[in-house]
């Protein structure tokens, strides 16, 4: 069986936001950034051959999806913030066959002097 997550891909990355998920209380009520970062799988030889917008999956419009997966209900998990924006892509873009999403926290409440804490989830379109 083949790798599921190959072909063609749209990539956003370093896509920052500002978000009161977490389990703390600190984190609920004062918030901190996030980092997202993105691969979606779609076809893009028609947009590639054909030099033409309505061929494709607009990226602007990911970033839209993205924002207001992302924005739009507090969670204490990054893992559910990251199913959240995947359900989000793939209820919009048809297209898109799968999703790899990493969900970085740098200000994580852990002792740690430089780095941050991430996830990321792989959902291939069922």
């Amino acid at each position: 069986m083949g790798n599921k997550f190959t072909g063609d891909r749209i990539i956003l990355k370093d896509l920052g936001f500002y978000g009161y998920h977490g389990l703390m209380h600190e984190e609920m009520k004062l918030g901190q950034r996030f980092f997202v970062d993105l691969k979606c799988g779609v076809d893009l030889s028609a947009p590639a051959s054909t030099d033409q917008v309505s061929q494709t999956v607009s990226y602007a419009e990911i970033y839209d999806a993205v924002k207001f997966a992302f924005e739009n209900k507090r969670m204490h998990l990054i893992e559910a913030v990251a199913q959240n924006i995947i359900d989000g892509l793939f209820d919009t873009f048809p297209e898109v066959q799968w999703v790899k999403v990493r969900v970085r926290k740098p200000e994580a409440p852990i002792a740690m002097v430089r780095g941050e804490a991430a996830i990321e989830l792989r959902r291939h379109r069922s």
